[in-house]
């Protein structure tokens, strides 16, 4: 079955679950369980024998998804509310054209850039995502191979499963740091020297889910039975100890302390700034008005982001919200965004409204799930593949080319 018809077909079963015909059935959640998340083998599905035969990154969601755990599976792959955030990420790239320009020589593309003083071979970074040894043993380090093989810049995550040490010996340099503030600065101030210590120079301070979220689809789609669970997660899954066991929180006392403040506002990010001696990023950022503030307030960056559909179901794209943060820091710092991206025309296109870096997140959690480090391997030499074609067909030779002047959005005010 091809990627457009299985597509398609969860659509059609998205569709259906809606019906009132479905209720005879037990109602959405119990057709969804039956219909869009049955064992692939049940639904008569093709997969991938490696990872070599993979033709786009979409090609590994179904081999993914035989391998990885169904409770595991259904927290990556759902969202927030009705999931609506996540369609409008992917739906966005459809209201962006490319506007390519002809007869330049396409053999001289060149996709490296530089990062705050690092050079990578393309501007595709991998985004944090959370307790990775969910979804392949080897977790974050088999993605930090792959990422050193690639050249390719790596965030990790708080909730890793594995530790920073780790990490950074594999990536074979410094990955940069996704920082969930808890509401304790004294266990902030300790796990901050831990990370600088380890060589880390960029923090990135995520602002975007402080409160929590409703993730329905997840609640409705994991296993029944969440007692076989507690292998992988102390005290079920969600539950704080399931995280305060991870790496990151190991020899901190979190008793009492929240993993998250509902109470960070600005004050605190001074506070952060004048502390954090590195790079500062704010993530989570998707209005003019906050990316004016996040200049006022001495971040060296600013992340496009909505956590891939996972905070709040704000049903409005990043690659929608970029431009205007973009036009609200011009040239004074870097901007980056994440949010949806599956092929190297995606990113081209958030390249051509002002991004300086794009991150993809699913898409090599998929490789991981399926293959492990090869098949992170693949989906980034996929990606970057179809970025250098994007490049070439459109006539710039270097990521610095890459302009306005090269997408229209007539639906848009840009």
């Amino acid at each position: 079955m091809t990627v457009s018809t299985l597509t398609a077909r969860r659509e059609f079963l998205k569709f259906l679950a809606a019906s009132p015909y479905v209720a005879a059935l037990g109602g959405a959640a119990a057709f969804l369980e039956r219909s869009l998340l049955a064992a692939p083998a049940q639904r008569g599905l093709e997969t991938l024998s490696s990872p070599s035969a993979a033709i786009t990154v979409f090609d590994f969601e179904e081999p993914a998804h035989r391998t990885v755990p169904q409770g595991h599976w259904a927290y990556m792959t759902s969202g927030v509310d009705d999931d609506g955030t996540i369609r409008a990420n992917r739906a966005a790239f459809e209201q962006v054209q490319l506007r390519p320009r002809r007869l330049r020589d396409a053999t001289r593309v060149d996709m490296r850039v530089d990062l705050f003083g690092a050079t990578y071979n393309s501007p595709i970074f991998i985004c944090p995502v959370g307790g990775q040894k969910a979804f392949h043993p080897e977790g974050e380090v088999a993605v930090a191979r792959a990422a050193r093989a690639r050249g390719t810049l790596q965030f990790l995550s708080t909730v890793t499963s594995s530790s920073i040490e780790d990490v950074n010996r594999a990536l074979g340099r410094p990955a940069w740091y996704q920082f969930y503030a808890s509401n304790s600065w004294p266990i902030n101030e300790q796990m901050l020297r831990r990370v600088e210590a380890a060589g880390c120079t960029v923090l990135a301070l995520t602002v975007d889910n402080t409160t929590g979220r409703l993730s329905e689809t997840y609640l409705r789609t994991r296993p029944a039975d969440v007692k076989q669970c507690e292998a992988c997660h102390d005290g079920g899954p969600g539950a704080p100890q399931s995280y305060f066991s991870r790496p990151m929180y190991q020899g901190l006392n979190m008793t009492g302390v929240l993993r998250q403040d509902p109470a960070m506002d600005w004050a605190f990010a001074d506070r952060l700034r004048k502390f954090w001696r590195g790079k500062l990023v704010i993530k989570g950022i998707d209005t003019r008005e906050d990316a004016r503030l996040a200049l006022e307030h001495g971040f060296d960056a600013i992340l496009v982001s909505n956590h891939g559909g996972r905070a709040t179901e704000t049903l409005r794209a990043t690659l929608e919200a970029l431009p205007e943060v973009v036009a609200e820091v011009g040239n004074r710092i870097p901007v980056y965004v994440d949010g949806g991206f599956r092929r190297g025309a995606d990113i081209f296109k958030a390249l051509a409204l002002g991004a300086k870096a794009v991150g993809v997140g699913r898409p090599y959690i998929w490789g991981l799930g399926a293959f492990g480090q090869a098949g992170v391997d693949r989906v980034l030499e996929i990606l970057q593949g179809e970025l250098k074609l994007a490049m070439g067909n459109c006539g710039t030779q270097t990521v610095a080319d890459i302009t306005r002047a090269y997408v229209a959005a007539p639906n848009w005010k840009l």
